[in-house]
């Protein structure tokens, strides 16, 4: 049976975007949204992107695994067929997905030539009969992630124009990459370093859409940062920074809700049964280690920590025992 269309189903809430952890291929999958969790028991989790055609016409519902304690969590998906991404919202839900979000950022060659991510700024009435699609089907909120353009859509105008039909098809949250993506010329990561970052253009989109609650991502590595953008906007996504000093996740926990800071090896005891458990249904230790390297990052032995799982995590027996290893001298330097 569909879900019953109310685009209230689910009440937002001020606080349930003020931190938010990006979507990443190849980086965000399950395991590391546990090690995420386990830092930040308040941040928005956010999958790999899923194209819709993999979940309804490829079947590929396992992509939707994930753990109870992952919540609250989104379900990224790229697509631009209306009919196709309601279905697949649909199957998001029905997983137990508290967000869906739609994929408008992304710009490479891959993403272009299936008609999906930044190269559909350009067609902001696609997007919205997507959206509209995706809210009709589903109850929980459905959102958007954006560049504030694409190419020679360089003015603020553009992103005004955008904003507007998504406002129009019931969008209540757009996160916005401060940077616009150049969909030829420039690799996915050079698109996330050459573009400038403009954050005061996402700014002034929050001021004159008060309704809509704006996330702005891009550059934002600090706490200082993040609290900058708070005094602005509705909430932060951060990217690379999460990933490569997740630590990061707790001091943003500590100074906005006053939570105790966790020392590293507390997070990793705690994250002790989930990889035993994980090893005993046959995941390989380097699946999950590969995403605990920057635990330590700035630390007194950072660097044999990062050392001692790369150089072991991917050996025939890995488990446990290793991540003991590679934490004991960091926390006799603590």
């Amino acid at each position: 049976m569909p879900h019953t269309t109310s685009p209230r189903a689910v009440p937002l809430h001020a606080d349930d975007w003020r931190v938010c952890v990006a979507p990443m291929m190849d980086w965000t999958d399950r395991h590391c949204r546990y090690f995420h969790r386990l830092l930040s028991p308040r941040a928005r989790l956010y999958t790999e992107m899923v194209t819709s055609a993999a979940l309804v016409r490829g079947k590929q519902l396992r992509l939707l695994e994930h753990s109870q304690q992952e919540h609250p969590l989104a379900l990224q998906l790229g697509g631009s067929d209306p009919h196709e991404l309601a279905q697949a919202a649909r199957f998001g839900a029905e997983a137990g997905y508290d967000e869906i979000n739609l994929n408008v950022g992304c710009p490479s060659d891959r993403v272009q030539s299936g008609r999906f991510g930044a190269c559909l700024m350009r067609e902001p009435a696609l997007v919205g009969d997507c959206m509209k699609a995706m809210r009709d089907a589903v109850s929980v909120p459905v959102t958007v992630k954006c560049r504030i353009g694409v190419d020679d859509q360089d003015d603020y105008a553009g992103l005004q124009h955008f904003t507007e039909i998504m406002l129009e098809v019931g969008v209540e949250v757009l996160a916005v990459h401060a940077r616009k993506a150049w969909l030829q010329g420039l690799s996915p990561k050079e698109n996330r370093e050459i573009p400038p970052l403009d954050y005061e253009r996402v700014y002034r989109l929050k001021r004159e859409f008060p309704q809509l609650m704006v996330v702005i991502n891009g550059g934002i590595t600090t706490v200082e940062q993040v609290c900058m953008h708070l005094a602005q906007l509705d909430g932060v996504m951060l990217g690379r920074a999460a990933y490569h000093d997740p630590y990061l996740l707790a001091r943003l926990e500590h100074a906005l809700y006053g939570e105790p800071l966790p020392t590293r090896e507390s997070v990793l005891q705690h994250l002790r049964t989930y990889i035993e458990a994980e090893l005993a249904r046959g995941t390989a230790l380097k699946h999950i280690s590969r995403h605990l390297l920057g635990l330590y990052q700035g630390e007194p032995g950072a660097r044999a920590f990062r050392r001692t799982i790369s150089e072991g995590a991917h050996l025939p027996g890995a488990g446990w025992a290793l991540l003991e290893q590679a934490f004991a001298p960091c926390s006799v330097a603590a």
